[in-house]
């Protein structure tokens, strides 16, 4: 992975080292484990941030499910990860899933990337690293389902997610499979551009989050007899906007750690990219947001900084800093028209499919319009894009990239989720629902009982048929 060899003290205690090749390559195999592990840090506290962004979303009385939701998920996933998917996504060099690696372990002879390594401290920063991106994906997926999914259908999805879902499509994006150069007869090219997951990550968690939003439905209350959406607002604003805050930062261990290293500065040109389309995600929601709703909507503006920062994750290494905040800008754009449409006919709480699903396509898809010349050559994957080439090709391929990884992660999610819906049940009881899955599925609420409004814990709308049985619903907590 990285050039590192053992460091020993000289004899007779501390003093100024040679600069040998040896000790230059030591420190340089040093500095870029060590920028891993920071961005893997950043990259882990977006799971605050989603937690953040999802509770404000929701209704008081589900407040708190977050938290156990968030937890759970992530620590299921570390252990799939650790099993199973690690070696899914970077084991061998097979076309459609890796074979080696499983059960992760220091010291231990693997093949990864199709070389075979004895895993040193430098792989073990890229397993942890790699898995952070796993635990976002599978993050995304929840979104979709808030205020209505039964907590014990969440474990055997994570499952499933963590050790075959995601590392499938991984291993075809990251790992070296099906979408490298030269796979398949050369069917994608010479690759598919997707720096640090546009599609890998955020379309396939959007992915699996639609097929869950399928078969739960809508919250009760969402649609009107004659089927018209109606709003059922989030309870606390400030807190989505700092779960968004929070994930704008995390974007840039997200993306900038994806370098693997710190050499040249690549790094850094990569984080200032991603940061540019986020702002331009931002003022693409205002601006279409004003437009289309005559007001400054605070979740629009929150959605359309993830939307660029989703939209800038593919191309983040590949292209120049002017394309940025236009990708981010039509991200914008797309976020805002992706929420309204969407809204008419499913009820998606946060936004997720249009901010993950709807931005990841148009960021993978922006890599085969704005990579440039000189970053196709310096990552090596790929051809410069339509905008630089003149040539349709690299779009074809990004294009074809989006509809495997659509198609594949749907029908697995879809089978998935038809087998848990069957066994132990995918939706909560329409009293359950009424009552809030704060108390019904984890006995407390996230706040005092007080600082709920009473329509929420008798239905929405406060419906006098809806009334939560005295022993659900504790006066004192």
């Amino acid at each position: 992975m990285f050039a590192q060899t053992p460091r020993t003290p000289p004899p007779g205690g501390p003093k100024l080292p040679d600069m040998t090749e040896t000790t230059l390559d030591t420190l340089v195999g040093e500095l870029n484990v060590t920028w891993v592990i920071v961005a893997t840090v950043l990259v882990f506290f977006m799971q605050a941030g989603f937690a953040l962004l999802e509770i404000g979303f929701s209704r008081g009385k589900n407040a708190g499910m977050g938290i156990a939701k968030i937890l759970v998920n992530f620590s299921i996933a570390s252990i799939g990860w650790w099993a199973a998917g690690f070696a899914i996504a970077f084991g061998g060099a097979g076309w459609l899933a890796g074979d080696s690696g499983f059960l992760f372990q220091f010291g231990r002879e693997y093949t990864l990337f199709g070389e075979d390594v004895t895993a040193s401290g430098a792989d073990a920063s890229f397993f942890i690293f790699q898995f952070m991106f796993a635990a976002v994906s599978l993050a995304i997926v929840w979104g979709t389902t808030l205020e209505r999914m039964k907590f014990a259908a969440y474990i055997p999805f994570a499952i499933v997610f963590s050790v075959l879902i995601y590392p499938l499509i991984a291993h075809w994006g990251f790992g070296g499979g099906l979408f490298a150069a030269d796979r398949l007869g050369g069917l994608f090219g010479d690759g598919v551009q997707d720096f640090a997951g546009s599609s890998v990550v955020h379309l396939t968690g959007a992915t699996a989050a639609f097929a869950a939003l399928l078969l739960l439905g809508p919250r009760k209350g969402k649609y009107t007899a004659e089927g018209q959406p109606r709003a059922i607002p989030g309870h606390n604003m400030p807190l989505f906007g700092l779960g968004v805050i929070i994930l704008w930062l995390g974007w840039f261990g997200f993306n900038g750690g994806s370098t693997l290293g710190t050499g040249g500065g690549r790094f850094a040109e990569v984080i200032a990219v991603t940061n540019l389309g986020a702002a331009g995600g931002v003022l693409g929601a205002m601006i279409v947001g004003r437009l289309k709703q005559k007001t400054l909507d605070i979740g629009m503006i929150g959605n359309g900084a993830i939307a660029g920062l989703v939209g800038i994750t593919a191309p983040s290494g590949y292209v120049e800093f002017w394309a940025a905040p236009i990708i981010g800008l039509v991200a914008g754009a797309i976020v805002v028209l992706g929420v309204l449409a969407i809204d008419k006919k499913l009820d998606d709480p946060v936004g997720a499919l249009s901010a993950h699903g709807l931005a990841g396509i148009w960021g993978t898809l922006a890599c085969g319009l704005f990579t440039s010349d000189r970053l196709a050559e310096t990552v090596g994957i790929g051809k410069p894009g339509l905008f630089y080439s003149g040539d349709f090709s690299q779009l074809g391929v990004q294009a074809l990239a989006v509809i495997f990884t659509f198609v594949t992660v749907f029908v697995l999610s879809w089978i998935t989720l038809k087998l848990i819906q069957a066994t132990v049940g995918l939706r909560v009881s329409v009293q359950d629902e009424d009552a809030g899955l704060d108390i019904s599925e984890h006995g407390m609420y996230g706040y005092p009982e007080q600082f709920i409004p009473a329509a929420e814990l008798v239905g929405y709308g406060g419906g006098p048929d809806r009334t939560v049985p005295p022993a659900r619903v504790p006066t004192e907590i």
